[in-house]
């Protein structure tokens, strides 16, 4: 068996993963159980163009949103049925968009991509384009403009820290789906004219390290640590090259992408399969039973919740996402999108409920940074309106990955400080 050198990155925190909730669930595919509610806002460009209208009839597959802009991205409907309406509903982080209300009618057929005549690097990069392929680890970067960087590049590297407590859909995409994994990262190493293909692996999985290395993978085992997924963090911990703040991966040579973004394009090149479903995670101890699910883009949170046996009355926080990086809600009514990795159903024993005293400025903010900023004035100054000063200190160059509030012993809401300046500045750029 191949020894493993555990690498990782400077700061960082260490906490208990609570990946044993679901880590030995298989993924189970959820059935079509109601109505879907389609977001043509799925990536960070400009909201997709509906191409239906209320009363047609869709099937699975079909285009029903298409790309605007340079950063667009596709839309296909996850289930057959009729188009409703397009209405605006709310959105996991807070926001409202429109969405597809699509009635499904329980049948199940499909359509499909034209087959590819051949895998060359313009097919293939035309064909994730064409598929809807968005970065699935939560950023949402269509992955077909992430794979022409305007800088030289030499490494791609698949992310498969899934560093995020609870969460295990990757770990089981690893698990289940290894060569289909492997082949789907050397599509896009070909997309993007790469040769150094790398696996980022963190110990907390290493049958799957194990598992890649034996199926001829290059694998870079990662200590356990907290944010070894983030992309400056990754590249650190895998090749050395730090990222420089305010730059971007190629600016040291790399593209990065996710586990479950190498799936969905081994799915459109092989299986000339659109991306209109994904693995999640379900966890949380107030979860009745913890799944990883296969589920229909925009499907109902309450639906998903149900499937799972519903939550406890000693629920006191629901999560979408990640319980470092992930929003809390209350509306079950919000629905999937192509970045939804997880829902946690999260009892008092585990979040901090105490609310925010001043800052004692220990400075623990600023050790666990892993971009080495200055958290603590980041949050005063932005809690004070000097948007500009909190700039100063780093406030652009925070991925929000959390690490910061959760060293804090006042309990500071830092990370929201940082997305309240990130905010207003944009409102001001306006």
């Amino acid at each position: 068996m191949e020894k493993f050198v555990q690498k990782t990155f400077p700061h960082g925190v260490h906490f208990h993963d609570n990946k044993e909730l679901s880590k030995d669930q298989a993924i189970e595919v959820m059935p079509a159980v109601g109505d879907v509610f389609i977001s043509v806002s799925q990536h960070i460009g400009a909201p997709s163009s509906p191409l239906v209208k209320p009363g047609d009839k869709v099937v699975k597959g079909q285009l029903i949103a298409d790309a605007i802009g340079g950063l667009g991205s596709k839309v296909y409907s996850s289930v057959c049925g009729e188009v409703v309406e397009i209405v605006k509903r709310k959105t996991a982080p807070g926001g409202m968009c429109d969405h597809i209300h699509i009635k499904t009618d329980g049948s199940d057929e499909c359509v499909t991509l034209p087959a590819l005549e051949e895998k060359t690097k313009d097919a293939v990069l035309q064909r994730i384009f064409e598929a809807g392929i968005v970065g699935m680890g939560g950023a949402g970067f269509p992955t077909n403009v992430k794979l022409k960087p305007a800088k030289p590049v030499d490494t791609l590297i698949i992310n498969g820290a899934e560093c995020e407590p609870y969460i295990t859909c990757d770990y089981r995409l690893m698990k289940e789906k290894a060569n289909e994994v492997i082949q789907g990262a050397k599509y896009l190493a070909l997309a993007c004219g790469i040769n150094n293909l790398v696996f980022g692996i963190e110990s907390n999985k290493m049958d799957c390290a194990e598992l890649f290395a034996s199926l001829g993978a290059k694998v870079v085992v990662l200590k356990k640590k907290y944010p070894q997924g983030a992309e400056k963090d990754l590249i650190c911990a895998v090749n050395g090259r730090r990222v420089p703040c305010g730059g971007l991966p190629m600016d040291v040579g790399v593209v990065v992408q996710n586990i479950a973004t190498a799936y969905a394009t081994y799915e459109a090149v092989e299986l000339n399969k659109p991306c209109y479903e994904r693995a999640m995670t379900v966890s949380g101890r107030g979860i009745a039973s913890p799944k990883n699910l296969l589920v229909a883009n925009g499907t109902v949170y309450k639906d998903i919740l149900d499937f799972c046996g519903g939550y406890s009355d000693d629920t006191v926080k629901l999560v979408s996402g990640g319980p470092m990086m992930g929003f809390a809600f209350v509306d079950t009514a919000i629905s999937t999108t192509k970045t939804t990795g997880s829902l946690l159903a999260l009892t008092e024993k585990e979040v901090n409920l105490s609310l925010p005293t001043p800052c004692i400025n220990c400075g623990r903010c600023a050790k666990a940074c892993p971009m080495s900023l200055m958290p603590m004035y980041i949050d005063f100054y932005t809690l004070a309106g000097d948007y500009d000063t909190a700039v100063k200190y780093g406030a652009m160059n925070c991925f929000e990955c959390g690490s910061c509030a959760y060293v804090c012993p006042a309990r500071r809401q830092i990370v929201q400080s940082v997305r309240l300046c990130k905010k207003k500045l944009k409102e001001r750029k306006k």
